[in-house]
């Protein structure tokens, strides 16, 4: 849009109101800090196959602000209170500011984009396809997390099996944390000029990372998350909300079904108290479940990269990416 049309007086005016209702709310939340570890592997790539990632930090920065949109606008729809040791966004900068300014942090990767690659369109453009790819299975799987899978649930108590409350829990990961580190992975291939074939084992390989650190969130989330001596969220959050995450649908063949009945009619309208969080959170700690979702976590990631591993040969880059990327998944509540 051309606005030279208009006085330096509005220009400046009109600035420095975008700046503190679009940006300003988005660095409120990158300076509270973060593991980063997101665009830190799409750079690792790049370096793995040989590329130059200096010449690719704007998108770098640009993946981890759309990550960062991505949690203010979720704060909101969880009714979060706290993120990395802070007050949510939303609840100071208000509801609609932070809306608009989380959704507004989506588009930066079309700047850094232009701004990396201005004169080879075909690469853009296949770079452009695969972050746009990962922001559309990222809004399915919120999709799916909103709705929720309380149905699913009271069927699974019902008949004691749990496989399909699983797998739809699975598949919300999938699409909500492991698409978009796939696409980190992939961009980061495409930018190192890789073939299909290792295109495709870091795709697969980034999936089951971000897959697997949504799964130990999952874990963690029971436990709470100590960083720097000051809590992030709550332990029990989602259990408060009612939520169905890994380690309950885990305890659906865990438990046995008046057990997990009582367990299930006690925290599915999210009006649990904390009595009750607490001697949920101690049951699905007692039955296995938290082990089992870690070790189904651990798993995944395991798997992923022994094809991967193949490909790429055992050298000290590989080594390294490799524990980065464990690390990530890999990690506890206190740090």
């Amino acid at each position: 849009m051309d606005l030279r049309h208009l006085t330096p007086k509005t220009l400046d005016r009109a600035g420095g109101r975008l700046h503190q209702v679009l940006v300003e709310p988005v660095r409120y939340l990158v300076e509270a800090g973060g593991a980063r570890w997101r665009p830190q592997l799409l750079l690792s790539v790049i370096d793995l196959l040989g590329g130059d990632s200096t010449r690719y930090l704007p998108l770098a920065a640009a993946m981890e602000l759309m990550h960062t949109g991505s949690l203010m606008v979720d704060d909101i729809q969880d009714q979060a209170r706290l993120r990395r040791g802070r007050a949510a966004a939303h609840t100071v900068f208000g509801l609609a500011t932070t809306l608009n300014a989380g959704t507004t942090a989506y588009f930066t990767f079309d700047h850094a984009l232009r701004t990396t690659l201005p004169h080879d369109p075909a690469l853009r453009t296949a770079v452009y396809e695969t972050c746009l790819g990962a922001l559309r299975a990222a809004h399915a799987g919120q999709g799916l997390d909103l709705a929720g899978h309380r149905t699913e649930m009271d069927a699974a108590v019902a008949t004691g099996g749990g496989r399909e409350v699983l797998e739809l829990v699975r598949v919300t990961h999938r699409l909500k944390s492991g698409a978009p580190v796939r696409a980190c992975m992939e961009a980061g291939a495409l930018l190192a000029g890789a073939d299909p074939k290792m295109r495709s084992a870091l795709g697969t390989f980034g999936e089951a990372v971000g897959t697997s650190y949504q799964i130990i969130d999952d874990v963690l989330d029971m436990q709470g998350v100590i960083r720097r001596g000051t809590a992030t969220k709550r332990a029990g959050e989602d259990l408060f909300n009612g939520k169905v995450t890994m380690p309950l649908a885990h305890a659906v063949e865990l438990l046995d079904q008046p057990q997990m009945r009582k367990l299930w009619r006690g925290l599915r309208d999210g009006r649990a108290t904390r009595r009750r969080v607490r001697r949920a959170i101690a049951v699905l700690s007692a039955c296995g479940a938290l082990q089992a979702s870690t070790h189904e976590a651990h798993t995944t990631l395991e798997r992923s990269w022994e094809p991967l591993a193949d490909l790429i040969g055992n050298s000290a880059n590989a080594h390294s990416f490799w524990t980065m990327a464990s690390q990530a998944v890999c990690r506890s509540r206190i740090a």
